[in-house]
């Protein structure tokens, strides 16, 4: 025999080891590869060895069986969608899973079929475990009609024509005309319906994922067991998977996102311990921010930066207020007049106090710590809160657009932009950021809707778009971006205040504007701040 009929033959054994070990979900041992494949130990000794070398096999040491390698998936992922694709839907799958209680998954288009590419498992022991990469047909999964239904229609009628529809199940859709049908009613409702088509006892909904041009990336779905899927219940998680998609569609666009390559400057100044709450006084024309560590309120003006007052402990919150500055601390609050004269308040909320912001109309909202996370709401003039919305964290900064129509707040821990109305209980996710991104910390509106926040421990200020799409990033040379606000008459300057609180000795060698204000100039306006009126009358 040739040495390229020895190699050839060599490749085949190795793949017929791939595919054995790739179509057994639970894994196979080696006896059982041996008996199945009818190799001889020794050689499937040697390519076992060579595949987990490689990552394309690893082994179970518990089960002592064989299962696909995670160099396996990641060379599935990188030929069958965007790179970012997983790790924009990462979230969604989880916040899906525990919304439902069942096994969300990510799939994509494979030729005439659509393959699972992600899975988050449901709470259930008995619940759907469809393995990653294993191809399923495409016109009779919630995913594939989906995708389907999201596809032009050029586009949708070749992979149409070249399908023949056989029955899996006495329920899947078989006649052409009824199977177009569906599809129709897809279009309209923004999701798809799989009730026991591909295997009976088993429903699953799914909605597509399109980028801002409308271009097909996936779909994400929710499967499970039919008696607890019932028809009318995946007809009320529909929305949740079509909202779900779009927000992993709204992170996908084909939009560049612009790096902004305008000069960052260093103000003047000292630096700050912990430099926070930045806010812009129309009224004064001034610039305000905290050193909440070496607590004092710093005020930039016409005069320049210098400091407006002095207190004996931390700061925790500062608020634009009609007669001065409101400013929470560790013994209590109190209000500044316009000379910085400290007059304290009472009703203060507590040391639960996360965050403050003024809602157009004047009045004092906050988020305060809870057992369970946080609550946000407006503070009656005797400090107490009226809850409007209930998180699962701490909300560390939020804002009113300029209507007072809707609140914008981030989450640090999770790295979410939540967006509510003010009319409604509902909490709607605008954007997600993966961890290694940094957390979101500070946050400002601009006129056009876009939403911006500081990436502490990201190096970098982000815009995301009113649909929630990231379309920009701008480097900066601190670690620790903390707040950020837009000034000047025209709020066309985007300041920013930064921490150098508990930063190693390298890392402040590197980077040594570490707690001084920035500034840039963002080529757009921010949205007027206002001033509350809370404790006067």
């Amino acid at each position: 025999m040739s040495t390229a009929s020895e190699g050839t033959g060599a490749l085949e054994k190795a793949m017929d080891v791939l595919e054995a070990v790739g179509s057994s979900p639970s894994g196979l041992s080696q006896g059982e590869l041996a008996q199945s494949l009818g190799l001889p130990r020794t050689t499937l000794y040697r390519i076992i060895a060579t595949l987990i070398e490689r990552g394309m096999i690893r082994r179970d040491p518990v089960r002592k069986v064989y299962r696909l390698g995670f160099r396996y998936m990641e060379l599935v992922r990188n030929a069958y969608l965007m790179p970012d694709l997983v790790a924009a839907a990462s979230f969604e799958l989880r916040a899906l899973r525990d919304l439902t209680g069942e096994t969300s998954y990510l799939a994509v288009l494979d030729g005439n079929q659509v393959m699972s590419l992600e899975r988050c498992d449901g709470a259930h022991t008995q619940r759907s475990s469809a393995s990653l990469g294993q191809s399923k047909p495409v016109y009779c999964t919630g995913q594939g009609k989906a995708i389907l239904a999201a596809m032009d229609e050029q586009s949708r009628e070749e992979i149409l024509k070249g399908l023949t529809l056989t029955p899996l199940t006495p329920l899947t859709l078989v006649d052409r005309r009824r199977l177009n049908a569906e599809l129709r009613i897809t279009q309209v409702r923004g999701y798809a319906i799989d009730n026991e088509e591909i295997r009976m006892g088993v429903r699953c909904v799914a909605a597509a994922i399109r980028d801002s041009s409308g271009k097909v990336h996936g779909a994400l779905s929710v499967a499970g067991p039919s008696y607890r899927l019932t028809l009318e219940r995946l007809e009320l998680l529909g929305p949740e998977l079509a909202e779900a998609a779009r927000r992993v569609g709204a992170q996908l666009s084909e939009t560049t996102i612009k790096i902004n390559d305008n000069e960052l400057e260093l103000v003047d100044g000292p630096w700050s311990f912990h430099g926070a709450f930045a806010r812009w006084s129309e009224a004064r024309q001034a610039l305000f921010w905290a050193d909440t560590l070496a607590p004092a309120i710093r005020i930039r003006d016409h005069q320049g930066d210098r400091v407006f007052a002095r207190f004996d402990a931390p700061i925790h919150g500062l608020e634009l207020h009609r007669n001065g500055l409101l400013v929470s601390h560790a013994h209590g609050w109190s209000l500044l007049d316009e000379q910085g004269k400290e007059q304290p308040l009472a009703n203060w909320p507590g040391k639960q106090l996360l965050a403050l912001a003024s809602h157009p109309d004047g009045s004092l909202w906050a988020s305060i710590k809870t057992a369970s996370g946080c609550s946000l709401g407006e503070l009656n003039p005797q400090g107490e809160l009226r809850a409007a919305w209930q998180f699962q964290e701490p909300i560390g900064s939020f804002c009113w657009d300029a209507e007072g129509a809707s609140v914008y707040a981030v989450g640090p821990e999770t790295g979410t932009l939540f967006v509510m109305r003010r009319d409604a209980a509902n909490v709607r996710r605008l954007a997600s950021l993966p961890k290694g991104s940094g957390s979101p910390s500070g946050i400002a509106l601009d006129a056009e809707g876009g939403v911006w926040t500081t990436l502490r421990d990201g190096w970098s200020l982000v815009r995301f778009g009113p649909d929630g799409a990231l379309d920009r990033m701008i480097g900066l040379p601190v670690p620790g971006p903390i707040d950020l606000a837009f000034a000047g008459p025209d709020k066309d300057t985007l300041y920013i205040t930064s921490s150098r609180h508990d930063l190693p000795m390298e890392t402040l060698s590197n980077a040594p504007a570490s707690g001084h204000l920035l500034r840039l100039d963002p080529e757009l306006k921010g949205v007027t701040a206002h001033a509350c009126h809370w404790g006067t009358r």
